[in-house]
């Protein structure tokens, strides 16, 4: 293997999960492939296609030159909308043109990631001409590809892998987003701290610091009276955090503690889309 030692554990998170996609929707008729999913306006073939466009563009592949109708009252962002073209030239797609695509991709992205030998630190493309290294890029893929698996265990009733190797990339990669939806899109307490604690098949418990200046850390250490506290299990944390459910509809499954503003405020500012 060329594949930097950096790179390796998003490598096998997408292995695993693009595997388990596989495996779910392969023996699917084809009414199955036009279930609603967790994703607004998005289908099984939906989430399907924009997996099989995620991975071709990893690959390098240009993207489709494709308009989009006007009635897709889903699609609220320019984000949305760019992820939208992949997903859209694909909506009368049969069920065994995704399989066969997916298949392709997955082959030809695993050649890819064969001979890969870039550094970790090469710039690679973005979505809507962003630019991010290829540790960044293959992370936020890992992750995205490990929701979408979700997404789609939820829709066709089988759930698993909530403690596979891209549940564990998704769990640092919502970390890494506490401190400034905590200390910046919430607006906590300057001098405070709030605790997370979560169960399940991933389990942490971490505290977001907010100093003085108004700057939110992310610690190991719990902390000893908290201006807010949160339990809730990890399945919850994830639908959550990639704003899957509201917090209204979670309500009995997470247990806030501390001032009622604040801890609306966090629920509320909560998303890391994937």
């Amino acid at each position: 293997m060329s594949l930097h030692p950096t790179l390796q554990p998003y490598a096998d998170a997408w292995t695993h999960s693009i595997e388990a996609i596989t495996e779910l929707v392969q023996p699917l008729v084809e009414a199955d492939w036009n279930l609603r999913t967790p994703c607004p306006g998005w289908s099984v073939r939906d989430i399907v296609s924009h997996v099989i466009g995620l991975d071709c563009e990893m690959y390098g592949d240009p993207r489709p030159i494709h308009s989009l109708p006007r009635d897709l009252f889903h699609l609220t962002t320019d984000l949305q909308r760019y992820m939208e073209v992949q997903v859209d030239v694909r909506r009368h797609h049969t069920s065994p043109e995704m399989t066969s695509e997916l298949e392709y991709t997955i082959i030809r992205r695993n050649r890819q990631l064969r001979n890969e030998n870039r550094d970790p630190s090469a710039r690679v493309r973005g979505p809507l001409g962003t630019e991010l290294t290829l540790e960044e890029s293959m992370r936020s893929h890992a992750f995205t590809i490990w929701a979408h698996e979700q997404d789609l265990r939820t829709a066709l009733g089988r759930p698993g892998n909530l403690d596979s190797p891209g549940a564990h990339v998704a769990r640092d990669v919502l970390l890494d987003a506490l401190p400034a939806i905590v200390a910046e899109k919430s607006n906590a307490p300057r001098s405070s701290a709030i605790v997370f604690d979560v169960t399940g098949p991933v389990e942490f418990l971490r505290t977001i610091r907010v100093d003085i200046q108004g700057r939110g850390t992310l610690e190991t250490v719990p902390a000893l009276g908290p201006a807010a506290s949160f339990v809730l299990d990890w399945e919850t944390y994830v639908r959550l955090a990639c704003g899957r459910v509201t917090p209204e509809a979670v309500a009995d499954r997470v247990k806030a503690e501390g001032d009622p503003e604040l801890t609306a405020a966090i629920l509320r500012n909560f998303t890391v889309t994937p």
